[in-house]
């Protein structure tokens, strides 16, 4: 939703999704942003190909 004037409000975070998905992400080491995501899958490719550095 837009902001106007100062303030905003998400449906996600008022039903409590953002802090379930944040839980999540912590305790299982998976990151649940489409970003996180493709920078961990990304990095686990590179030590697979090139070894631990």
């Amino acid at each position: 939703m837009a902001n106007k004037y100062g303030f905003s409000f998400s449906w996600k975070r008022a039903l409590g999704v953002t802090a379930a998905k944040q839980k999540f992400a912590r305790e299982t080491g998976i990151p649940t942003t489409k970003s996180g995501l493709e920078k961990k899958i990304g990095s686990s490719l590179l030590k697979l190909l090139f070894g631990k550095r």
